[in-house]
């Protein structure tokens, strides 16, 4: 049997973490399967619906290079493959069922549907929802609906006693009461819409899918389309309910955690292959210690066994060491192209590239890859490269454990011995000797000199190393800068 899995997302909203958590272990398990991955579209909900929504699932996988075997664009043997195209199939199963007498025409109207709602709740009746008043109507009394122009919706009928099992890759067997299930949902609206559960279904079995893996938060719609896809005598797919993404905070992630849309990852600066790693391992894991894999590694190794039943935690922090790990990996000329738009859109350099400011970026490089957490990190951290707002708090260039006093002394010695080491040509080294001996002599931390040296230079607490920023400050920029801090200090 050829593994077939799918992602079939809503174009409703950006796609967010827990989607493409679920559309790589789709990708990952058909891969190392050697089966198929399919993409589906299930853009049903019209009014939710947004062309900007579509744009970005596309966009999202390709950044990703998330190839779909079938699906839009790129076609295939089941299509189409995004349910709007495919209304007349709906239609022609949802009458099948009825044909069979596992479904029916219901013509009630929202009016009485809302007063047996009311009825229901002011009675507190054991019994909620709709009271299958449709249920049993004769072929006469169907015609002369439809003879009134009435349109009707089709429900499943569902059984009232019994009980529905399926069976849980991860979870084992499920369990529910027929009684409990959503009494006899609609499968087809008037308007010829199918709800999600009927196209879900029938696209499942048209496509051939074999393994269904998805968010946890479906299970309870398990039964119903186990019942469904009885009532059509179709075989069921394999169920893996994937475990929830959570905050810190035990919640489930959501926007009060921070970004969850992928779009704003990569905007901010996030590597694709850091987003693949650690998302892949947000409720998945190998061996349970190895941490850094290739996307091409997790199309072989990857396994329905080594996801977890429990809720998995989604780390931000986690995420910037991995991204910062795999910045460092990046080839230098990659890293260049990559960190070039985010220094364009700040106006520090040209769009297009000038000859210079290529080369200056080339420069940067080496220095700023390892201190980055993320692409955008580079604008803060060569600001003072391109325009110099000097620092006028005395408080910011004070280290833990100094004072102001000696904070003062320590800027104008360090830049003494900085400055004329420079100039003869002394080795960074003997520099950084004479520099720690001097924190020694003053009796603060070694902090305590260099801190006031880099905010003079760099005008920040966070800076590029010490040298490095001299370097491409040059030295006469980097003299200028550090006598304006030393005359800072001696005015009272």
């Amino acid at each position: 049997m050829e593994v077939r899995v799918r992602y079939a997302p809503s174009p409703t909203g950006l796609q967010h973490i827990g989607g493409i958590r679920t559309a790589l272990f789709n990708y990952f398990f058909a891969r190392a399967n050697g089966g198929k991955f399919i993409l589906r579209v299930e853009d049903t909900d019209r009014e939710r619906y947004s062309d900007e929504s579509l744009e970005d699932l596309y966009s999202t996988l390709e950044w990703l290079g998330i190839k779909w075997d079938e699906g839009p664009v790129v076609g295939g043997p089941c299509g189409p493959y995004i349910q709007s195209e495919r209304f007349d199939l709906y239609k022609k199963y949802a009458e099948e069922l009825v044909e069979k007498g596992k479904a029916y025409y219901c013509f009630c109207t929202p009016e009485r549907l809302e007063e047996v709602r009311k009825q229901q709740v002011e009675s507190k009746s054991e019994y909620q929802g709709y009271d299958r008043h449709c249920a049993h109507l004769s072929d006469s009394e169907i015609k002369e609906y439809l003879r009134q122009g009435i349109k009707p919706v089709i429900r499943l009928r569902v059984p009232t006693e019994g009980k529905t099992t399926f069976h849980d890759i991860l979870m084992g067997d499920i369990t529910r009461r027929n009684r409990d299930v959503s009494p006899d949902p609609i499968l087809l609206k008037s308007d010829g819409f199918p709800t999600y559960h009927l196209a879900n279904v029938v696209d499942d079995h048209l496509m051939g899918i074999t393994h269904i893996m998805r968010a946890q938060e479906w299970i309870p719609s398990g039964p119903l389309h186990v019942l469904l896809y009885e009532a059509f005598g179709w075989e069921i797919p394999q169920y893996c309910h994937l475990p929830m993404v959570m905050g810190k905070d035990g919640q489930k992630l959501s926007k009060r955690h921070g970004s969850t849309a992928v779009r704003d990852f990569r905007a901010k600066g996030y590597l694709p292959e850091a987003i693949i790693n650690y998302v892949t391992l947000v409720g998945w894991s190998l061996d349970g210690s190895t941490e850094f894999f290739s996307k091409e590694e997790l199309e072989k190794c990857f396994t329905m066994e080594g996801i977890h039943k429990a809720p998995a935690v989604f780390d931000y922090k986690k995420l910037d060491w991995f991204n910062g790990q795999y910045i460092r990996q990046a080839d230098d000329s990659r890293l260049a192209s990559l960190i070039t738009p985010y220094l364009q859109e700040a106006g520090y350099v040209k769009n297009p590239l000038s000859a210079e400011d290529a080369d200056l970026i080339s420069k940067i490089v080496p220095p700023v890859k390892e201190r980055m957490k993320v692409l955008s990190d580079v604008v803060p951290l060569t600001a003072f490269l391109f325009e110099d707002k000097p620092v006028t708090d005395k408080a910011v260039y004070v280290a833990k454990g100094s004072d102001e006093e000696k904070t003062g002394e320590a800027l104008q010695r360090g830049s003494d011995i900085l400055l004329s080491g420079l100039k003869n040509g002394e080795k960074e080294e003997s520099i950084e000797e004479k520099l720690t001996a001097l924190s020694q002599e003053l009796g603060i931390k070694v902090n305590g000199v260099f801190q006031p040296i880099r905010v003079a230079i760099t005008n920040s607490t966070v800076s590029l190393p010490l040298f490095d920023s001299i370097r491409l400050l040059g030295i006469d920029e980097t003299e200028k800068r550090l006598m304006r801090a030393v005359k800072l200090f001696e005015e009272n």
